[in-house]
């Protein structure tokens, strides 16, 4: 019985050459020479760091970001952005890259498959979507 897998994974390969793109954007631009501002990657927890001296800043840092993902085929879509912290000295901002799908999108995309009337079955194994028939 033929059948797909439905999965959403991030390829760390590139999410490092992303990161590290970014970085190297960064002490290239005049607004950021000598500021200390930085992304930093977590790939055990696929997280980023963004660090810069002031919460402006990290708005363009995150549309570096975003630019260099989308280059390497990473969707913007994966990313949740936490609230920045700020403080006298500097402005952080963590961002969690998820992969895998959820339990709740999963489910609706089974909902939606039973919907469609078509002749397969949909069951959800941990961070994938199995679609199987005949």
């Amino acid at each position: 019985m033929p059948s797909f897998d439905t999965v959403s994974e991030l390829d760390s390969h590139e999410l490092t050459n992303a990161v590290d793109q970014a970085n190297r954007e960064l002490t290239q631009r005049f607004d950021f020479k000598d500021t200390g501002a930085s992304f930093t990657l977590n790939e055990k927890e696929s997280t980023v760091q963004l660090k810069a001296p002031a919460e402006f800043q990290l708005r363009q840092m995150m549309d570096i970001l975003t630019q260099r993902l989308g280059k390497r085929g990473i969707e913007a879509k994966c990313m949740e952005k936490k609230d920045p912290v700020t403080n006298l000295a500097e402005a952080r901002q963590d961002v969690i890259l998820r992969h895998g799908i959820d339990q709740d999108t999963g489910k609706k995309l089974q909902k939606m498959i039973k919907d469609s009337k078509l002749k397969v079955q949909a069951q959800i194994a941990g961070d994938k979507l199995r679609v199987t028939g005949k």
